[in-house]
């Protein structure tokens, strides 16, 4: 209903943005796919007449294991933006990562949630000092963890946003970097992302901030092994929603190699393709200690704003609690890979 609503309402450039993967599209496609490929075992007669979907990300307890991944432009989707979903994910009690590429300031985003639980996603730009600016700034208002996007050394091919010319409408800005850029290229300043970053900056990151770092856009065994041994507390397994990379893997199908080599050192995420309470079941059992969504968070802001992103958290959230009651699990600690039928050969 949500995406329905969504296409019907915005712009066809806003939603072709937003729907967006890279060239063909078919890791975007396969993000969704690779659930429905995998089987649950259930087990019974658990005595599940009590749940509790709570879990702890970092240390801090969140009202069940899904959080809100950083997107762009949520002014785009419904008049209040990012202030909108701020609202939503501190009403619920879970983790938002805000995006670099808001069209509210991170300022306006805390005093809009004051007690809301976020995280900001960083770029690393060819100017180190704005990233650094960046970093001082919601490290001083509270954010809680860095989010390093690592898989943008340049933007991927979105052949719906080239065709439609797509950028932001004059009345927007990216208020994070105003007065720093034009915007210009799918609406991100053209030339301004450092394709040269390396494990290097990693450190450099660690020398500005005592925040946690978290680096999303891992998708082998031997980046997560690297991530580890250049100390950061976490790692979200993702392609970016398929707007990368096409002819990656599904970020599911990728979970089980990198929870194995991480061995519990750090805390994994994943995010891509999660739409129901069975999805998120499964990444829990397949090692994930929370999971994020994207577009479905965006898709409830263009239906009803704050209210619209509430809707879509309680959806998933119930959903959630009855998968892990039927498969027989009373809480998040009972969740595991017995949970999941590996195909016999």
């Amino acid at each position: 209903m949500f995406v329905e609503y969504a296409k019907e309402h915005l712009s066809k450039a806003t939603w072709d943005y937003y729907a967006a993967g890279a060239d063909e599209c078919c890791t975007r496609d396969d993000n969704l796919l690779a659930y429905k490929r995998i089987r649950l075992r259930p087990r019974i007669l658990r005595d599940v007449s009590v749940s509790d979907t709570r879990t702890t990300v970092q240390g801090t307890e969140i009202s069940f294991p899904v959080g809100i991944a950083p997107t762009a432009f949520h002014c785009l989707a419904w008049h209040e933006g990012e202030v909108a979903t701020a609202r939503a994910t501190e009403a619920v009690n879970t983790c938002y990562i805000t995006s670099t590429y808001s069209t509210c300031s991170v300022e306006e985003i805390v005093a809009a949630a004051p007690n809301g639980f976020r995280w900001f996603q960083l770029y690393v730009y060819r100017d180190r000092k704005l990233s650094e600016q960046i970093v001082q700034r919601v490290e001083a208002l509270g954010y809680k963890a860095l989010v390093l996007t690592v898989d943008v050394p340049y933007t991927g091919k979105r052949r719906n946003d080239i065709r439609n010319q797509f950028k932001l409408p004059p009345h927007l800005k990216v208020k994070n970097l105003d007065g720093v850029f034009q915007v210009t290229e799918y609406a991100i300043p053209a030339n301004t992302l450092d394709p040269s970053i390396s494990w290097k900056d990693v450190y450099w990151l660690q020398s500005l901030t005592r925040l946690p770092i978290i680096i999303k856009g891992i998708l082998t065994k031997e980046d997560a092994e690297l991530a580890v041994e250049h100390g950061v507390q976490g790692i979200i397994v993702s392609n970016h929603g398929g707007r990368q990379l096409d002819g990656g893997p599904a970020t599911i199908d990728v979970l089980s190699e990198i929870v194995e080599t991480v061995q519990g050192r750090i805390e994994v995420y994943l995010d891509g393709g999660i739409r129901t309470g069975s999805d998120v079941l499964k990444a829990l059992a397949l090692g994930a200690k929370c999971v994020f969504i994207g577009r479905p968070a965006v898709w409830g802001l263009a239906y009803r704003g704050e209210v619209g992103v509430r809707e879509v958290l309680q959806i998933l959230n119930d959903e959630f609690r009855l998968s892990m009651a039927l498969s027989g699990c009373r809480n998040v600690a009972e969740i595991n890979r017995n949970l999941i039928q590996f195909a016999k050969l």
